[in-house]
């Protein structure tokens, strides 16, 4: 099948008026490459629908043409009643990447809204005589037939004219087999793709684009199953053991020591947490925590006699530790500073730092390929002694609202303290002072909106009880507790990911989650912090 080109200047670059509409360090939306347009000339060309809520709502008809997705919006949806004629805009082509698109466009950007794909397959010509494609549609008239799941038969699209520089056509199903009479789009709101609604989708995207890889590589899972931990007999064999032993786990020999201490006093009635029953979710949740940690090194907070009595800071890998634990040399420091690191690159490492007695972890914001480039800009609400919950989501729903602006992708967890910090995943490039920088400016405008909640004074005492954004933690080597880290308190509460929807949940908590209550949560819900681990935004002009 012929293809050729149809909504640019004749001299255009193929898909330049598309990327003059978008700014692609903001929008997910893939970004596409002229030169690598179709990669399989000699089959069925595709199309797809997607049901978009912007600023109305609408369905984008889009067909292959010529390496391109010829494009046109349906403010109505497209129809198999033959009866229906359906008003179609035609709009700039679309490159081939966007195919399966499925996502969010952050408010603000060209296009602004939730987009799932309604339905795609293939299409073919059934008149005879009628010229390619691409010069069909610059003549005004095209006729297709569609191989899709919802759409299916023979379709017209007609140009009816011209309003406010648009170009005006109707589509219209023919009279054929798979004509029904009342179809109506609105009647199957479902992603053909991933069952979800545009609710759900707006809800928790879980599809990333990547405009900087290949279109094989483009589309990334944001969401993922959560991985396996050890087995039954894995841990069957911990429960075994008496007061210390030797634990297989992993593909590791672990001396695990103190098996029945108390490392975290009960509450609420509960027993308190032993050294066992911690080693055991270090081990459980250590897949999950696996990408958050890797690659980075970990300083971590001992607390070898338990929560109960006072802990330390220990950033040293200590001499004694196993010779398979990874660990990283850091060139860059002094004499006096910590140079070899933990690195938690494999889960048996997370486990040995538990028996070590390492209650929290907190991971470097920075690679150690890279120390001085960070890959994540933090953001800690530290709530003040008169700061209450709901001042607290206060502040956090401002956060929100800030970062739908800037158009940025940004994950808020639980302290399992008494605050809430977001991490807002970045493309290495700015330095920490950078980042700093650009964090102090959000959280200043934020905290302007609010002014009776926040104090700008960092001694605990001149803060006169309110809230604390800090944007402090912004640092080379300064560190917020790792995603389901515990933290040393009663009943050994988690640091938790939430949705930002959680925020409106009446029974939110910032200590909400235990380790004996978190992996049920896991297990229902997956993980909502994913997000931040694809680290592929620039960081947009703040005033």
């Amino acid at each position: 099948m012929a293809r050729g080109r149809h909504t640019r200047d004749r001299d255009e670059k193929p898909l330049a008026r598309y990327q003059r509409m978008r700014d692609f360090t903001r929008t997910p939306e893939p970004a596409g490459d002229p030169d690598r347009l179709r990669t399989d000339p000699d089959g069925e060309p595709v199309f797809v629908v997607q049901r978009h809520r912007a600023t109305r709502l609408h369905y984008d008809f889009r067909l292959e043409v010529d390496g391109v997705l010829a494009s046109w919006a349906v403010p109505k949806g497209p129809t198999l009643d033959p009866s229906a004629r359906r008003l179609a805009v035609h709009v700039e082509d679309h490159p081939m990447e966007y195919l399966h698109f499925e996502g969010v466009i952050p408010a603000g950007e060209y296009g602004g809204g939730d987009v799932i794909v309604w339905d795609t397959g293939t299409w073919t010509r059934y008149k005879d005589g009628e010229p390619p494609p691409a010069e069909a549609i610059r003549k005004g008239e095209l006729h297709v037939e569609l191989h899709g799941q919802r759409l299916k038969g023979k379709f017209v699209l007609v140009r009816t004219g011209r309003e406010d520089d648009k170009d005006l056509w109707m589509l219209i199903h023919k009279h054929d087999e798979h004509a029904v009479e009342g179809w109506d789009a609105e009647d199957h709101p479902t992603s053909v793709l991933s069952g979800r609604t545009n609710d759900e989708v707006a809800a928790d995207p879980d599809r990333l684009w990547r405009s900087d890889l290949p279109a094989a590589e483009a589309s990334v899972e944001l969401k993922r199953d959560i991985p396996e931990g050890p087995g039954e007999d894995e841990l069957a064999a911990l429960d075994e053991l008496g007061k210390e032993g030797t634990w297989e786990v992993f593909g590791r020999t672990l001396r695990v020591t103190n098996l029945d201490k108390v490392m975290f006093p009960g509450r609420d009635g509960e027993e308190p947490v032993t050294k066992r029953e911690f080693i055991r979710y270090a081990a459980q949740i250590a897949p999950t925590l696996l990408p958050y940690v890797a690659g980075r090194a970990l300083n971590m907070h001992r607390f070898p006699d338990g929560a109960g009595a006072k802990g330390f800071w220990h950033k040293a890998l200590p001499d004694h530790a196993p010779d398979w634990v990874p660990r990283w040399d850091n060139p860059d420091a002094d004499k006096g500073e910590t140079r070899t690191y933990l690195v938690v690159d494999e889960p048996a490492a997370l486990v040995w730092a538990a028996n070590f007695g390492a209650l929290e972890w907190h991971p470097w914001t920075s690679m150690t390929d890279a120390p001085a480039l960070p890959t994540y800009v933090m953001f800690d609400l530290d709530p003040g002694e008169r700061t209450s919950w709901d001042d607290l989501l206060t502040l956090a729903r401002l956060h929100r609202t800030a970062f739908e602006h800037l158009g940025l992708r940004a994950a808020p967890k639980v302290t399992g303290r008494r605050g809430i910090q977001i991490w807002v995943p970045i493309k290495r490039g700015p330095t920490f002072d950078e980042t700093r920088a650009w964090a102090e400016k959000v959280s200043k405008s934020i905290g302007a909106v609010v002014p009776e909640l926040v104090s700008w004074t960092w001694e605990v005492k001149g803060r006169k009880g309110l809230a604390r954004l800090d944007f402090t933690q912004n640092a080379v080597n300064k560190t917020l507790v790792a995603p389901y880290s515990p933290r040393p308190a009663p009943g050994a509460p988690v640091s938790v990911p939430i949705t930002w929807d959680e925020l409106d949940d009446p029974e939110l908590r910032p200590d909400r989650w235990t380790i004996r209550t978190v992996l049920d949560r896991l297990q229902e819900q997956g993980d909502p912090f994913q997000t931040v681990l694809h680290q592929d935004q620039r960081l947009p002009k703040v005033r």
